[in-house]
């Protein structure tokens, strides 16, 4: 089961031991990991103090998402 409040996309880099990570539906919660459990992991934490921060500046908080995904995919390149 996946134990997150929101859903989570993490990238995978040319490095193998670096993954990126966000969700879509928690606007600007970002972080890094060396593994998809790492990111997994920090996530869950994560997410719990991106949420408080959110609610002790006054700022919206959105709805905790029924049913979480978890997406792992290579990392978009931007163009230059």
């Amino acid at each position: 089961m996946i134990d997150l409040p929101y859903s989570l996309i993490i990238e995978a880099t040319e490095e193998p031991d670096y993954f990126g990570f966000f969700s879509p539906d928690l606007e600007g919660f970002t972080g890094i990991g060396h593994s998809i459990e790492d990111c997994v992991y920090k996530a869950k934490w994560g997410m719990k103090e991106h949420v408080e921060l959110l609610k002790e500046r006054g700022l919206p908080v959105p709805p905790k998402v029924k049913n979480p995904k978890i997406i792992v995919q290579n990392e978009d390149k931007l163009a230059a």
